[in-house]
């Protein structure tokens, strides 16, 4: 979605320029198409690739893949540096807790990042006993391999089970959109300001052909029944930093049910408002963005917020380009902690050449 490009000065409230496709031309990382109209758009207008919205405002032409996001300055977030030596288990028995950041189809990414937690051997397979493992969602689209991801983590969820852990996984907004795509194809939705489909939305947030080639009914099943919000060890999960998960129930396991039920009842207009919503970002960063995460956190519990969606290089400003000076994309060491330390930022924006992040839970920042 395109929302306006934001500047701010000193002491001065962001000024909003309102956007549409035309003012852009699609980044490299997401692997669609350049459409004509936006060749030749300045560099200074390339989109990061998604899906954003501020507030309940939307711009003419609106769909949730055309939103240009505002960075904030270095300052509003803290870098932590994760090291890969592993702490004690849990005082109750169960094993360490590791989240991990955004897949979008990065297999390989995925697999080196895995292995160098020891959550899995040379071969790819569950190596961690009784560890539990929490992906946030976003496995498919931008990256080659999206469906060799879904196949990967659903094959380490049984054998993490066999051998006394567990692998899960939560509901991302590229999820819906992929499911979305699959079962309704070009069936025009209510996008709140004209005419959208899930078919074009998907294709333009870098959906890969080859995903729906190799998609099953395994996968669509998996990925339906996928909750949305988990609370571990203190830890509120979920995938996107936004409080429109609170639209959908007061408890966790209302969220959850609520979603599913959605899913089930199989209606577009209901789907795409639903993937619209949890589309939404940057809820927690901004002014008022701690009092955000804390209605959250009295609502469903814990006491810090896990997340993914919004890459870290968007929130430091360090966006990585095709042709840098030096050919290096950002260096992204580890999570971000924000939000007066109750938000983990969890997306190290493998899509531009990030990193791919798989971190063990408690961060002490």
């Amino acid at each position: 979605m395109v929302e306006g490009s934001m500047t701010q000065g000193a002491g001065q409230e962001p000024v909003v320029r309102t956007a549409t496709l035309r003012d852009f031309r699609v980044p490299p990382y997401a692997q669609t198409p350049v459409p004509p109209q936006a060749q030749g758009a300045p560099p200074s207008s390339v989109p990061h690739p998604g899906n954003a919205v501020v507030g309940d405002e939307q711009p003419e032409g609106y769909t949730p893949t055309e939103r240009d996001l505002p960075v904030i300055r270095r300052g509003d977030t803290v870098q932590v540096q994760t090291v890969a030596e592993q702490r004690p288990a849990s005082d109750d028995g169960r094993g360490p807790l590791f989240v991990v950041g955004d897949v979008h189809g990065y297999l390989d990414e995925l697999l080196a990042a895995l292995g160098e937690q020891g959550l899995i051997d040379a071969d790819g397979n569950w190596a961690a006993g009784n560890a539990r493992l929490w992906f946030l969602g976003d496995f498919t689209d931008r990256g080659p391999d999206g469906i060799g991801v879904i196949d990967l983590v659903m094959r380490l969820s049984a054998e993490a089970a066999a051998a006394g852990g567990y692998c899960k996984a939560l509901m991302g907004n590229h999820e819906l959109l992929l499911i979305g795509a699959k079962r309704f194809a070009d069936t025009p939705v209510n996008s709140g300001a004209g005419t959208a489909t899930f078919q074009a939305a998907w294709l333009l947030n870098g959906g890969q052909k080859t995903d729906m080639e190799r998609l099953q009914d395994v996968h669509l099943q998996w990925m339906s029944r996928l909750d949305a919000v988990v609370e571990e060890d203190g830890h509120l999960l979920m995938h996107s930093d936004t409080t429109a998960y609170l639209d959908y129930g007061s408890t966790i396991e209302d969220v959850n049910d609520t979603i599913t039920a959605i899913l089930t009842r199989n209606d577009a207009d209901e789907c795409w408002d639903l993937f619209r919503k949890l589309t939404k970002r940057f809820a927690f960063r901004d002014e008022g963005g701690s009092q955000a995460v804390r209605e959250l956190l009295t609502t469903y519990g814990g006491q810090r917020v896990v997340h993914g969606h919004s890459p870290i290089p968007y929130l430091l400003g360090e966006v990585g380009t095709e042709e840098g000076e030096d050919g290096a994309g950002p260096v992204i060491n580890g999570p971000h902690v924000y939000a007066d330390g109750l938000a983990i930022a969890m997306d190290g924006g493998v899509t531009m050449a990030g990193k791919l992040l798989v971190v063990q839970l408690p961060l002490h920042d």
